[in-house]
């Protein structure tokens, strides 16, 4: 009750992980005078280089992908001081906390990331007084941007206090997103099971199941009509399936991961193949709905199940051993303190873990959105995947406990210890082909992250890097600017080649993904064949598409 108590005032994390951290590398850093001396000596070239600055020098800039200080006027002085001094105390701050000999290497990524978040707090682009974006506005409109500022905050939280997600924007599931025709022809306490309505006269003979992460509303996939995943796979004449989870309540609280396994994955599985007369199924699963896919076509090679035709998996990660950011919320600490939270409210809120999520990147979801809501007293243009962003699902107690444990902390499904039905499965038995995709910019899955299947699978495995971040670089359909992808090619059994040598050799394309991807599937498909009915005897429609469990909340 204590840790649920203060897991209120702090979104979750454990404060006694941070202290841990912190405490190692302070003691190992008062102990090392050769490393202290090190940084008097960093601080006083820093000084010298500011100096330097104060003269009209030029002697930092940002680095790629920081856009705080893109505006005209932070180059112009005082301003121009102002930002060189910033990013050299920043500079100084990332040399001062980085890897120092006797330290855990966890403990030292933690307290990095924990003096990263302080600095960029302390940014002059979120103070009004010194940002000068905002003195512009509020001489121009002799304050009234500030008045609308606080406005948005008073707006903000009502929204909060009331638990409607903020930002949800004007656009509704089932009118605007998630509208692509379709029925609901299967339902259990987990998910429910989306048909979609053919617009071709013949169809692939194999249809394709789509796994979304529960992590997340299903229509990611199925946002607006000109960028849903899912009616565009329709179009090009595939019939297609969709796991739509249940948001679960406290009522979930004992609910496993492998029922996520039983109830979702295989019962879907047992749908599709009974609606389309026993066809084998490409099945694809997107972020952790991809490594619950993995998981259990492990499970059924195992076991003989060939029911599946190809793997496809988005963003998805299947050895967690360098998992990114994320894994600094993952240590024994944490997840004991996360454990006796969850075992309180009986499952871990939206809200616990949309704020780790932003964490990873604070100054694009957190302080520039601040300052420009608050400071500037403007909003954000809502967009379809923003709307989908802001509605959040909860994570039943012991699955999620026993996801990251599992999973993130043990490493169990790379190092050969995941157990299904009381024996363990292994990637390498999976040996349909595999179509795995990637993103640039991924916080959530690092591309090279997503890479080491290539160590865990023999099989044929196409590799695809696309530009964009974990949803943005999924929802890229074709027509969209600015994108390019990289795709290439691993037989079966061939040797191994690094995420380095297989960046500089893989064929470039501009353009969307999605089109390489339906010619992949076309390619493992066999003769096409009219479109099955909606739903079957067995598994009769229930309603009309998007359902009843995506409209949770």
């Amino acid at each position: 009750m204590l840790h649920a108590l203060e897991g209120r005032f702090t979104s979750g994390l454990s404060p006694y992980g941070l202290g841990l951290a912190y405490l190692d590398w302070a003691v190992h850093l008062a102990n090392a005078p050769s490393r202290q001396a090190e940084l008097v000596q960093s601080a006083g070239v820093h000084w010298l280089r500011l100096l330097r600055a104060a003269a009209g020098e030029t002697v930092v800039g940002p680095t790629p992908g920081d856009h705080r200080f893109a505006g005209e006027d932070w180059q112009r002085p005082p301003f121009d001081l102002l930002r060189q001094g910033f990013l050299l105390a920043e500079d100084w701050w990332a040399e001062a906390t980085g890897p120092l000999p006797g330290v855990e290497k966890r403990h030292q990524r933690i307290v990095a990331f924990a003096a990263r978040q302080f600095v960029d707090m302390a940014s002059p682009t979120n103070h009004p007084f010194l940002n000068p974006e905002v003195i512009r506005a509020s001489l121009s409109t002799l304050g009234a941007n500030l008045l609308d500022g606080a406005a948005n905050f008073a707006s903000d939280l009502v929204e909060t206090m009331s638990g409607r997600p903020v930002g949800h924007g004007g656009d509704v599931v089932g009118r605007d997103l998630a509208v692509t025709p379709g029925k609901v022809v299967f339902r259990n306490a987990l998910i429910e099971l989306i048909q979609y309505a053919p617009t071709t006269e013949t169809v692939a003979r194999e249809p394709v199941l789509i796994v979304p992460a529960w992590i997340m509303k299903y229509y990611i996939l199925d946002l607006s009509p000109q960028n849903s995943l899912i009616r565009h796979l329709v179009a090009a004449g595939h019939t297609v399936f969709a796991i739509s989870w249940r948001n679960p309540g406290a009522e979930f609280r004992d609910t496993a991961f492998d029922d996520y396994r039983e109830k979702g994955v295989m019962a879907a599985l047992d749908a599709v193949t009974d609606i389309c007369a026993g066809a084998r199924v490409h099945a694809c699963g997107y972020c952790l709905g991809g490594t619950l896919l993995t998981i259990a076509a492990a499970a059924m090679a195992r076991d003989g199940d060939t029911r599946l035709a190809s793997v496809t998996l988005l963003c998805a990660q299947t050895d967690f051993s360098d998992a990114g950011e994320l894994q600094l919320f993952i240590t024994e600490d944490q997840l004991a303190f996360l454990s006796d939270v969850m075992r309180e409210q009986g499952y871990l809120d939206s809200r616990q873990m949309a704020g780790a999520f932003q964490l990873l990147r604070s100054n694009d979801l957190i302080w520039s959105r601040l300052v420009r809501s608050y400071l500037l007293g403007e909003r954000e243009h809502p967009n379809d995947l923003m709307t989908w962003n802001a509605d959040g699902t909860r994570m039943p107690a012991r699955m999620h406990a026993e996801y990251l444990r599992s999973l993130f902390l043990d490493d169990d499904l790379a190092e050969g210890h995941f157990r299904v039905g009381g024996r363990p499965v292994a990637v390498r038995d999976i040996r349909v082909p595999l179509f795995v995709v990637s993103t640039e910019t991924d916080h959530v899955a690092p591309w090279r992250s997503v890479y080491k299947i290539h160590l865990l699978s023999d099989a044929d495995l196409t590799f695809v890097l696309t530009s964009g971040g974990h949803n943005a670089g999924i929802v890229s359909e074709p027509g969209h600017p600015n994108r390019h992808f990289q795709i290439a090619e691993r037989p079966a059994d061939a040797l191994y080649l690094g995420p380095d040598e297989w960046l500089h050799g893989a064929e470039e394309r501009q353009g969307s993904w999605w089109p390489a991807w339906f010619a992949w599937l076309d390619r493992q498909s066999g003769s096409r064949v009219a479109p099955p009915a909606m739903g079957s005897t067995r598994y009769p429609a229930l309603q009309d598409a998007p359902g009843s469990y995506v409209h949770e909340h």
